[in-house]
């Protein structure tokens, strides 16, 4: 850690640079892609996967691992040779070159501090508008695009309306393990408030400890997605909590027994009979008709539909304290609408597009292989998709993608170089179903300071740490 004291920060970013262009880490994707693959850590296979891995083949080292062993190589430098006069930042970068079925791009040249300085001041301006007067998103032909903005107030549907004391219900339901069949497991397992409604695992443990195959998503205003679960499975939360109850792997348990448990417990039959109105008599603590799986599911959804986004510095810089942002976050801000091309799947009040992308990460006729949306649409054009995760409270919610194999950076890195392309081995060409990756991902050529104030805007997405406990229930 010493020898790290005699290197300046402008020799630091231009090593991060040159990795974050994807020089080095181009050539290290192409051992393991060219060969028909993405790398494979140790793990367990998909379930349910519908399509037999082609066979074996070599595992190559790391793609993260790779990304950074490639800085410590002779051509581990960036470009140090600034534009033209009056040209553009980043204007003669993106020179490519076709190595190995990779495109190779030099990131674009950094600017000076004072130019950083002026050009932060200039976007701070542009920002301080309404978001409908911001410069113009870089956004494909096809996207729908919805601005990034402020999170709205949930929406409880007309068959599950909000009250207070079904919430509260929901709320003791979530933290209490009797709803799985081992008794120890509990929603809240692999949805902790202080970890941002996540687990940071990198995959959750199941029943009788299982690892599981996919990262635990965020709850954080679940009630605002279209579809739940990575693989969009089911449409509502009523539909949502049922799932990993009875999950073999997950929860194990059985509905039957869970009413029974519930039943037993004249706290909870007194608020069952409360909460839904059943007609039943107060008095009568032993009534277990007031507890059912579908009023179990109502009451948990209801309670998850309450957790929202609290305030981050972007949100305050929205409404009108345009301090909240540094200098670096506000031109993360630019580029994650403009050069970075975030805003193409990232976008509206939960920074998500509700849309399902292949990102090159289906480990396809590998030990990890995952299909992800095809083993619910059964359309080969599912391959390898996956939902588009809220980028709210980002930082808290790692690690990140489906499979959970990657840190903030590293997926910052990966994007950088347009994820890793993968080429069908001979026994796999005219596969129909060999992953396609989106089309919405390129290159980028950013250098090491785009990287660093992508990073700080999406660390001001932060939220303040949220604190929940069970109900508290007097009698």
């Amino acid at each position: 850690m010493r020898a790290t004291k005699t290197i300046n920060g402008a020799a630091a970013r231009g090593l991060a640079g040159a990795l974050a262009g994807g020089v080095l880490a181009i050539a290290a994707f192409a051992a393991g892609a060219v060969a028909g693959a993405q790398e494979v850590p140790a793990g367990r296979p998909a379930e349910g996967t519908a399509v037999k891995p082609a066979g074996p083949t070599s595992r190559p080292a790391g793609i993260l691992q790779r990304l950074r062993r490639s800085t410590t190589g002779p051509a581990a430098t960036r470009p140090t040779t600034r534009p033209a006069a009056g040209a553009q930042a980043g204007e003669g970068a993106g020179e490519e070159t076709e190595r190995s079925g990779f495109t190779r791009i030099q990131p674009r040249a950094e600017l000076t501090p004072a130019e950083y300085e002026a050009k932060a001041k200039a976007l701070r301006e542009a920002y301080a508008k309404p978001p409908a007067e911001w410069p113009k998103a870089t956004i494909d032909e096809g996207v729908k695009y919805v601005e990034i903005g402020l999170p709205e107030a949930p929406v409880f549907p007309a068959e599950n309306p909000y009250t207070e004391a079904k919430a509260e219900l929901g709320r003791q339901l979530f933290f209490d393990p009797r709803l799985s069949g081992s008794g120890q497991i509990a929603c809240a397992s692999c949805h902790e408030a202080e970890l941002g409604w996540s687990d940071g695992r990198t995959t959750s443990f199941g029943h009788g400890r299982a690892m599981l195959t996919r990262n635990s998503p965020t709850l954080n205003n679940i009630w605002a997605r279209t579809s739940l679960f990575w693989d969009g499975r089911v449409k509502t939360l009523e539909d949502q909590v049922m799932m990993p109850i009875v999950a073999q792997d997950e929860m194990r348990s059985d509905p039957d027994e869970v009413v029974k448990r519930l039943a037993a417990d004249p706290k909870y039959v007194r608020r069952f009979k409360a909460v839904f109105d059943d007609g039943a008599d107060p008095a009568k603590a032993d009534d277990a008709k007031a507890v059912t799986m579908e009023r179990v599911a109502k009451a948990v959804a209801t309670f998850e539909r309450t957790i929202v986004s609290r305030t981050s510095a972007f949100d305050r810089f929205l409404k009108g304290k345009h301090d909240a942002l540094s200098d670096s976050a506000v031109r993360g801000l630019h580029l994650f609408r403009t050069d970075a091309r975030c805003a193409n799947c990232h976008m509206g009040p939960t920074f998500s597009d509700e849309q399902f992308h292949n990102l090159g990460l289906t480990y396809y006729g590998r030990k990890l292989q995952d299909l992800g949306r095809y083993e619910v649409t059964k359309d080969a054009r599912d391959v390898g998709a996956f939902k588009t995760p809220s980028l709210r409270n980002l930082p808290r919610t790692g690690p990140y993608m489906h499979n959970g194999l990657f840190d903030l950076d590293g997926v910052l890195r990966m994007y950088n170089v347009g994820m890793p392309n993968i080429r069908p081995k001979p026994e796999q060409k005219g596969d129909p179903l060999f992953p396609v990756k989106s089309p919405l991902l390129k290159p980028l050529a950013l250098n090491g300071r785009d990287l660093e104030d992508l990073r700080a805007f999406l660390d001001s997405l932060q939220e303040t740490r949220l604190r929940v406990r069970p109900a508290e229930w007097a009698d």
